[in-house]
């Protein structure tokens, strides 16, 4: 029996959707996380130089991303109350699928 022959390109035009619907979903939970920690009240470019603080010190202080993802836990885990705990964060949508510390991150100080 003959086998049938791939369509490459029907397969990699698949892959590259499911990319984009990766991306999207990506995207659009780390702005409920924006939501959810309170950060969406601060200018954009407070944001923005926050994070950028947070990358730069998480390359030198490893200790520090461990201390932002008990934080970011604790928000996911009591609800994300604004007020009820430290942490300080707004109700969340959900917790992002994989958010690899970058949601202690974001609502973390940095």
């Amino acid at each position: 029996m003959a086998r049938k022959p791939r369509d490459f390109d029907a397969e990699l035009q698949a892959l590259m959707d499911k990319a984009r619907k990766v991306k999207s979903q990506k995207t659009v939970q780390l702005g409920e996380l924006v939501q959810v920690t309170g950060a969406d009240a601060l200018p954009m470019e407070a944001l923005a130089g926050a994070l950028l603080a947070a990358v730069e010190q998480s390359k030198n202080s490893p200790e520090a991303v461990a201390r932002w993802t008990e934080r970011g836990q604790a928000v996911f885990q009591q609800g994300g109350k604004r007020g009820s705990s430290k942490a300080g964060a707004a109700e969340p949508a959900g917790k992002p699928a994989s958010d690899n510390g970058k949601a202690a991150a974001a609502g973390g100080g940095a």
